[in-house]
């Protein structure tokens, strides 16, 4: 999948899961074909970490963000080439340690290990009189993985993807001033968004390895089977590759939905964010 996509999807997975907006359908009625088949409502996510408003928005980029980071074990991909030199750096470092391309990044181990890292910055808090309590580290790394987003997603204005460190600061200060109360919604959100790259890559035809370190390559016996020579490579990796080579059209007619998802949940949660901070 294409880094943007892949942003799309993390930013998607995130709404479904925190948003609680409800959308109104009933102006579908007056259609012949659609009216009996279309409910009053439709609630757009399931409503998990007790959204504050924006945090929807917020918690959607960081998870965007989050769904960049397993490619950062290739220099050429797109977080690479985000945020020089910061993202530079951290494309060598992880790849060396993870073995490659769709290696360690792109295994449930990769997802154990980012979700870790995860709750060890959302240790970092700090007690402010008259503030509350400060969520240093979920703020400070929500302002790198905010800024890739930012870089990445294909809806977010031209304007705000030259600047995106701006975007990822101000990310960053929603998050340590904001949280929601349920401090698990951090990690979740990193958790959500590496895992939706990983599916997003299980789906084409590269496919990865979830089990890495361990790796068992496809028999030769099997080499020729129709099916399992599609979703068994022969190197070890597993793929369903229902949208083909990446940047395919299949993918671009699976991606272009889950974006336009991602932006209605993104746009009420702002929205929503608007209405409060005027009295509106």
């Amino acid at each position: 999948m294409l880094g943007g996509n892949h942003a799309a999807c993390g930013a998607a997975a995130w709404v479904a899961l925190a948003s609680e907006a409800t959308v109104r359908l009933d102006w579908l009625h007056a259609v012949p074909v659609l009216g009996a088949a279309v409910p009053e409502s439709l609630t757009l996510g399931l409503g998990l970490f007790g959204d504050a408003p924006g945090g929807v928005a917020t918690g959607a980029l960081v998870c965007a963000g989050a769904a960049l980071l397993p490619d950062a074990d290739h220099r050429h991909a797109t977080i690479a080439r985000s945020l020089p030199p910061v993202t530079n750096a951290l494309s060598v470092f992880l790849g060396r340690i993870a073995g490659g391309h769709r290696q360690g990044t792109h295994s449930l181990l990769g997802i154990a290990a980012f979700m870790v890292v995860a709750w060890l910055a959302g240790l970092w808090q700090l007690d402010s009189p008259g503030v509350g309590r400060i969520d240093v580290g979920p703020g400070l790394c929500t302002i790198l993985l905010a800024s890739l987003a930012a870089k990445a997603l294909r809806f977010i204005p031209d304007r705000l993807q030259r600047t995106p460190w701006v975007v990822g600061a101000l990310c960053g200060a929603a998050v340590a001033l904001f949280s929601p109360e349920d401090p698990r919604w951090f990690v979740a959100a990193i958790g959500v968004g590496v895992a939706a790259h990983i599916l997003g890559d299980m789906l084409t035809i590269g496919g990865v390895n979830p089990l890495w370190p361990l790796r068992w390559k496809r028999p030769r016996s099997l080499h020729h089977a129709p099916v399992v020579n599609s979703v068994w490579r022969r190197n070890g990796h597993v793929a369903v590759p229902v949208l083909g080579a990446t940047g395919s059209w299949r993918e671009w007619v699976f991606s272009v939905p889950v974006a336009a998802y991602a932006l209605l949940g993104t746009g009420i949660s702002v929205a929503t964010m608007i209405a409060a901070a005027t009295g509106g």
